[in-house]
């Protein structure tokens, strides 16, 4: 079930460096959560990504 329900989802983008995935739109905004960092976007859900 959990399977089906990611593949609704959009996926995360999971890259190496955040550097160029901030800079895609201008109220992206890097996090720092459980260890991990993400960029979101609350306006444009699509930019979303994490590191590692």
């Amino acid at each position: 079930m959990a399977q089906a329900r990611r593949d609704k989802e959009k996926a995360m983008k999971v890259r190496n460096s955040l550097r160029s995935l901030k800079q895609r739109h201008r109220d992206c905004q890097i996090v720092r959560r459980k260890g991990r960092v993400y960029v979101i976007n609350k306006t444009q859900k699509k930019f979303k990504a994490r590191q590692g």
